[in-house]
């Protein structure tokens, strides 16, 4: 499932940064994680990248956005193949 960001959020961008898909965007007035994008790092990490930087702790599954491993790892090679 793809993730979002909550009101926690103090843009700092350090998630932006890391993100290897490039889901992280700057927003008004705190970053949101284009759904389309988001993998939660399948195959780049062993977990989500943006938990782990953040130093706020504001990301959270979003239930708007469910997926199974095999769909985030499809999402994952369409991704790659844009690129």
């Amino acid at each position: 499932m793809a993730l979002r960001i909550t009101e926690e959020c103090i843009a700092c961008d350090a998630c932006r940064e890391e993100c290897p898909t490039m889901a992280i965007e700057e927003g008004d007035p705190i970053y949101v994680v284009n759904p389309d994008r988001c993998t939660e790092c399948i195959n780049d990490y062993d977990e989500p990248i943006c938990i782990s930087v953040c130093p706020v702790d504001c990301f959270e599954p979003d239930p708007d956005n469910i997926e199974s491993v095999a769909e985030l790892q499809l999402k994952y090679k369409r991704i790659q193949e844009e690129e």
